[in-house]
């Protein structure tokens, strides 16, 4: 893994709320979309201990719900 993904890793499952948000704040909405679905897989699937989805779960806490942005100009029909 690369020095920057296991930092970024490490801050995003830190449990420390500033970073957290720091670390999700470098995303870009599509990025934001894959960690958010990866840390709600991490607080349901079998397979991870449980310090892990608790610092997951700490994470979706900290980032609250995730909404994609919409695209301008989008409208209902």
């Amino acid at each position: 893994m690369s020095d920057w993904l296991e930092e970024f890793w490490g801050d995003m499952l830190s449990e420390e709320p500033l970073r957290i948000q720091a670390a999700w704040s470098l995303l870009q909405p599509d990025e934001q979309a894959a960690i958010h679905a990866h840390l709600q897989r991490m607080t349901t699937e079998e397979g991870w201990a449980e310090v892990q989805r608790m610092a997951a779960q700490a994470a979706l806490d900290v980032i609250g719900d995730f909404r994609p942005p919409t695209k301008q100009g989008d409208s209902a029909v």
